[in-house]
């Protein structure tokens, strides 16, 4: 070989391995690579520390403490649970516990942000100033003030048991919480519960039906008609044919307290209130926002067909708003259910409370119980976000 063609052999390889380090998809897999044994090598370096230093301060790690008796009792209890009851169900009683009030939350703050969101766009002068200043008011002040507020300044000052007020016959609401009657299940009452979800079932197969009857041929059918009858009728029916299998059973006055019952303390009515008023602030602003989103020319259309403000409303500007409040929509959901934390501050014992606080003081093993509870919220968050992208997906415009 010449020497002429020895260098460009040379200058031909050197040429190969440049382009081999330049290609941006093979430095994107090297970096990577780097990263995620860099992200290894760090996450190794701390479990080894904290190892480390709990054997040096002779503190047990592990799960095992779950198994041991947890010592305590907790205010409100949805599931059996005593003292003498484990950690594994004291962490339960705490997780349905957030779970009740997040739900229950979510919902409430949902109905009245859609309602005041629609009223801040009233041309109802009292109506909008008042639906102005709510939203204003709530949501400049911290949530945990307001948490403070409704325990100590509202329930807190209530009369006592022998003063109770009482909004509707057999309720009844004083400074140890709500006193609702209970219901008592008799037999043949899974009929009826087994008639209400058969309803639901026949309502939401009616809705589906009616909604692609509608697209097909624009002719409407009664939905919500149609499912007041099936989900409440249904029932009805088969309640008084059953010959009344569930009943009441109200709570009465002995001495300083009431006696039966269900008692809905005052903790979850502050924290209930708190999350859900707060929350509802932002979800109306969310609400107006997707309403002005909306063009008018779909609202004047719809009056030239002849249709109502709030038929215009229901079937023109509220589907087409969605797809812009859903997703906002849903970081409040998230807010709500991580804010529920705050539960702490006036004894409602949520999964914080009891297990990042009771449990974690008793056991002393900070590592495994933050883990977990950072864990458990992680997994509530990536739920909610997961329904919300599938229910936003199904709310996407499609073409025809």
């Amino acid at each position: 070989m010449t020497p002429v063609s020895s260098a460009k052999g040379e200058r031909a390889g050197d040429g190969t391995s440049a382009s081999w380090f330049y290609n941006p998809r093979v430095r994107g897999w090297i970096f990577q690579i780097l990263v995620i044994v860099a992200l290894i090598t760090i996450l190794a370096f701390f479990v080894h520390n904290a190892r480390v230093n709990l054997e040096r301060a002779n503190i047990a790690s592990g799960l095992g403490f779950f198994n041991e008796r947890a010592g305590f009792d907790i205010s409100q209890t949805l599931i059996p649970y005593t003292n003498d009851s484990t950690y594994l169900r004291a962490f339960f009683v705490g997780l349905i516990n957030t779970l009740v009030v997040a739900s229950i939350g979510i919902v409430l703050a949902t109905i009245i942000g859609f309602i005041v969101g629609v009223a801040r766009l009233s041309k109802n002068f009292v109506i909008r100033q008042i639906a102005t200043i709510y939203v204003e008011t709530l949501r400049n002040i911290p949530l945990l003030l307001q948490l403070l507020f409704w325990y100590k300044a509202v329930l807190s000052v209530l009369p006592s048991p022998r003063q109770s007020l009482e909004p509707l016959p057999g309720v009844f609401l004083n400074n140890r919480g709500l006193i609702l009657p209970q219901v008592v299940a008799q037999p043949g009452s899974n009929a009826v519960l087994f008639a209400f979800l058969l309803g639901l079932a026949a309502t939401i197969a009616i809705s589906r039906w009616a909604r692609k009857r509608q697209m097909a041929t624009g002719q409407q059918f009664p939905t919500l008609l149609s499912g007041l009858g099936l989900i409440i009728g249904l029932p009805l029916v088969v309640f008084f044919a059953a010959g009344l299998p569930i009943g009441l059973s109200f709570a009465e006055l002995r001495g300083f307290n009431f006696a039966g019952g269900r008692v809905i303390n005052p903790e979850f009515l502050a924290l209930l209130l708190g999350l859900s008023l707060y929350t509802a602030s932002f979800i109306a602003e969310i609400v107006r926002a997707g309403i002005l989103a909306v063009s008018h020319g779909q609202t004047e259309a719809a009056f030239s067909l002849g249709l109502r403000p709030r038929r215009t409303l229901q079937l023109v500007v509220v589907p087409q708003a969605m797809r812009v409040i859903i997703p906002p929509l849903t970081s409040q959901y998230l807010n709500l259910t991580k804010n529920s934390s705050l539960a702490v501050a006036i004894g409602y014992p949520d999964l914080v409370a009891v297990f990042s606080g009771t449990v974690l003081n008793q056991t002393g093993q900070a590592v495994e119980v933050i883990s977990i509870t950072m864990l458990v919220y992680l997994t509530l968050s990536l739920a909610t976000s997961g329904f919300m992208n599938w229910y936003n997906g199904r709310m996407a415009l499609v073409e025809r």
